[in-house]
């Protein structure tokens, strides 16, 4: 079960916390992501090193065609200020990632496994009534494989 091999003892930083904060924790301890919690100690989301990476980047502006004296766009300008909100972002709240996949404490170890490859993911935040009680990784899993 993903209990037994998660661990308990969860590194986290407050939705309110500054992205330097986040990073200098990520760096001190030498980890790639953190989750995020509220006032109230909820999971709200979780930053990784590619959040802080991507305030470095390039916005990408969404395909048009002009027509007349304006323009009809192609793809939603709602992504594009996200990425300007996310280049900008002083609080770890502007640069997290809000959907985040979860997993419970009963769950088997393969289920963990499972989500990773599927989602694409390095860690599974486990949570009980909202609240984070361990977070699971791929080294986790490996260890638990490996014996």
């Amino acid at each position: 079960m993903v209990k037994d091999i998660m661990t308990k003892e969860v590194i986290t930083v407050r939705d309110t916390d500054t992205v330097d904060h986040a990073g200098k924790i990520m760096l001190e301890r030498k980890i790639s992501g953190l989750p995020v919690v509220n006032h109230e100690e909820e999971l709200v989301g979780v930053v990784s090193e590619a959040d802080l990476i991507y305030r470095e980047g390039n916005i990408h502006l969404p395909t048009f065609i002009p027509i007349m004296d304006g323009v009809i766009f192609l793809e939603s300008m709602k992504k594009v200020e996200e990425q300007v909100k996310k280049m900008i972002g002083y609080k770890v709240k502007d640069v997290m990632t809000r959907d985040v996949i979860t997993i419970k404490e009963n769950a088997p170890v393969e289920e963990a496994a499972r989500i990773m490859m599927d989602k694409k993911v390095n860690r599974l935040p486990v949570v009980r009534n909202k609240k984070i009680v361990g977070i699971v990784t791929r080294s986790d899993i490996l260890k638990a494989i490996t014996g």
